[in-house]
């Protein structure tokens, strides 16, 4: 059985430039760190989201809460 030696290249999500898919290559599947960072931002501002039903949150803390009634969150 032989092996091939094409290095697999893949399309950086943010920007399409092709990126080959090899150890050197830390930002994969990003071209660069500022593709990858503006990826991350775009999702920390929720610009990005995936679908599906949005979870409630009305619930009485109880979940947060220890056995001795303090919250997990000072």
């Amino acid at each position: 059985m032989s092996t091939s030696n094409k290095t697999l290249i893949v399309k950086c999500p943010n920007c399409g430039c092709s990126v080959p898919w090899t150890p050197e290559q830390l930002s994969k599947p990003f071209c660069s760190e500022r593709c990858k960072l503006i990826d991350l931002g775009e999702w920390a501002m929720e610009e990005k989201r995936i679908p599906g039903e949005s979870l409630s949150l009305d619930n009485d803390n109880d979940d947060y809460l220890d056995a001795g009634g303090d919250s997990f969150f000072h």
